[in-house]
């Protein structure tokens, strides 16, 4: 099969120059642009990766101490029906677990510090079902034993109150009793049975574990507040919270994990997004080098265009010609964008060690960050879109040069030759 001369001839211009004085210059020009393509679209796939491989390893971290649904009452109170509720909930196919939780605020104090806490009275043979958290910890629970009212502590408060395992602390219920003197709040000591560490330090600096029964006891509720569900695929929450508000009985309001986190998670994809158009401007100016490029190219070359149009070349294959040299330029830099990008995406927990060795520093001090290596996951979803819209610069970046090359006077060309 006979190749088109325009597409042959475009990739004689791409590759030509290097061995001539005259065409140096242009060649340089055109390897600058390609590789500023490269540079711009490889920078693209590596930030976009480390920051999906930073929110999923929070996410992850996240999902590992609330569920993936909760059910509760609307007035905060005890569910109606619990275990009808979990039984409807279980009737779902996308769920693979479910346990009842209290949910409440309250002060937690140790001699004169005192710090608020959430306080999440839970079943231990159930919570594993539920969280990682609890199913990374079945030893530990094992201890909130009803009517012993023992705590397990997020290591981080433990820290603020300087409490370890085997210490007393007063857990401060808002709702109190009516005395003569007033509204006293209820005080009860708890012996705290352990601490966990979940590396996401909301939770780690507030979250206190006991058993339902005892929350129950200390806040006057009737039952569990809610009921806490785990998903096959996480990524489902929202679709299966519109099942079950269809399916369960009675007036309950569900949450997934998504709405729990609204504002981080809408925090990330803005900052993700303007990321995105940031770094898209760098493939753009590389993409745009080619119009100077092509458009010195089209001036060098004018007694060759002018040759090929005395010989019958149309303008719109003239225009062709410079079309796939402009686009060959594209092409490769994107590859080589591609290919780099996604080597060093795929490698970046054997690179960042390797430069922190080097330069004998850290970027991620473990002191400060809740994780030791720098995390990434590239997407598909991220690296088409890079791909497409940096090919897309640059076949634009083209068309005005070429259609100056397709408006040559063959005579006006020749005139000095």
């Amino acid at each position: 099969m006979q190749i088109p001369y325009e597409l042959a001839l475009g990739w004689r211009y791409t590759r030509a120059g290097r061995a001539t004085r005259r065409n140096g210059f242009i060649s340089f020009i055109s390897g600058v642009s390609m590789l500023g393509i490269a540079l711009g679209v490889a920078a693209l796939i590596i930030v976009l990766s480390v920051m999906n491989g930073f929110q999923k390893e929070v996410r992850d971290r996240m999902l590992s101490v609330v569920s993936h649904i909760e059910i509760f009452a609307p007035d905060g109170g005890a569910l109606p029906d619990m275990e009808r509720t979990m039984a409807e909930a279980r009737a779902n196919p996308n769920v693979i677990g479910a346990a009842p939780f209290v949910a409440a605020q309250a002060l937690l104090a140790r001699g004169e510090d005192m710090k608020g806490a959430m306080v999440r009275g839970i079943d231990p043979s159930r919570e594993a079902e539920v969280t990682d958290l609890a199913a990374e910890n079945v030893e530990g629970l094992k201890a909130l034993v009803p009517g012993e009212f023992r705590v397990v502590l997020g290591s981080e408060l433990a820290r603020q109150l300087g409490v370890v395992a085997g210490d007393v602390v007063t857990l401060i219920a808002p709702a109190g009793q009516v005395t003569p003197a007033g509204v006293v709040p209820r005080l009860k000591q708890m012996t705290v049975a352990g601490t966990f560490n979940s590396g996401h330090y909301e939770y780690d600096a507030a979250l206190v574990l006991l058993h339902h029964e005892d929350a129950e006891r200390i806040f006057r509720l009737e039952g569990p507040t809610g009921v806490r569900l785990k998903l096959r695929d996480l990524h489902q929450a929202p679709q299966v919270t519109q099942q079950l508000a269809h399916s369960l009985s009675g007036h309950l309001l569900i949450r997934d994990w998504t709405q729990q986190n609204k504002t981080w998670f809408a925090a990330v994809q803005l900052e993700k997004r303007m990321m995105f158009i940031i770094l898209t401007l760098i493939v753009a100016v590389a993409a745009f080098n080619l119009v100077s490029t092509l458009v010195m190219t089209v001036t060098d070359k004018r007694a060759d265009i002018a040759i090929l149009r005395t010989l019958g070349a149309s303008p719109g294959s003239i225009m062709g010609v410079f079309v796939v040299q402009g686009a060959m330029v594209g092409v490769i830099g994107t590859l080589g964008g591609l290919a780099l990008g996604l080597a060093v995406a795929f490698n970046i927990d054997v690179i960042v060690p390797a430069i922190e060795q080097l330069l004998r520093t850290s970027f991620l001090p473990k002191d400060i960050y809740l994780i030791s290596r720098m995390p990434s996951e590239p997407l598909a979803s991220d690296i088409v879109p890079i791909a497409l819209i940096s090919l897309v610069l640059a076949f634009v970046a083209t068309l005005y040069p070429s259609w100056r090359a397709s408006r040559v006077n063959p005579a006006e060309a020749l005139r000095y030759e």
